[in-house]
């Protein structure tokens, strides 16, 4: 079991690389809709099962190193997909849209956040707002995450009812989306934390900057 956790993430990265090429060679929304869905759920319960059943300090793999960096990795490819698929195969001004935000908008933020492109909270310069006035980036780095969010919900949205399925069950299935997210986000607080991790991380850096040099 404590591969489980793992294996979930690497399914996500395959999921994800099998949904690129359907952007490309135009499969039905349906494929899309249905990897995507089952990607997700990976997502959901990567974390709890490496909590769960985590590797003993003496008998932790080499490879597990770099498991954050592979999660990462794997949820930035996974949306990209999704996104592409939407652009290419469904909608391309909403997919245009969000690649516009996702790129201009969120590369923008990080630099004025970190002080630098594809920045970290662990990593942020001395001139960045995290440093200067924090409260303020935590504000923006939540609103980024939320907004971020939504427009994932929004283009899955749009494979969704690209589909050929009945209307009921396309709407049943976008008001049954709607109602996990907002059990999620207003219910299930562990997972709020997870969508807005990137604010939860730059307070905890900093508060332990802070203990240090106390």
């Amino acid at each position: 079991m404590r591969y489980l956790a793992d294996l979930l993430t690497l399914s996500r990265f395959i999921l994800a690389i099998i949904l690129l090429i359907l952007a490309f060679i135009g499969s039905p929304a349906e494929n899309a809709f249905i990897i995507f869905l089952v990607a997700e759920f990976t997502d959901t319960f990567d974390g709890t099962c490496a909590r769960k059943w985590p590797f003993p300090k003496n008998k932790t793999p080499k490879y597990r190193k770099y498991a954050a960096q592979f999660d990462i990795v794997s949820d930035v490819l996974l949306a990209a997909a999704q996104v592409l698929f939407c652009t290419l195969q469904v909608n391309w001004i909403v997919g245009l849209i969000v690649i516009i935000y996702y790129t201009l908008i969120c590369g923008s933020l990080e630099l004025i956040l970190y002080g630098k492109f594809f920045g970290h909270p662990d990593n942020c310069t001395k001139n960045s707002l995290t440093k200067r006035n924090f409260p303020l980036a935590k504000k923006i780095v939540l609103t980024r995450r939320y907004l971020y969010t939504i427009c994932l919900g929004i283009v899955n949205a749009f494979i969704l009812f690209a589909t050929s399925w009945p209307a009921p069950v396309k709407y049943g299935l976008f008001i049954f989306g709607c109602s996990i997210f907002i059990f999620i986000w207003f219910f299930l607080r562990q997972r709020r934390k997870h969508i807005s991790r990137d604010a939860v991380d730059i307070e905890n850096i900093l508060s332990k900057q802070k203990s240090h040099k106390a």
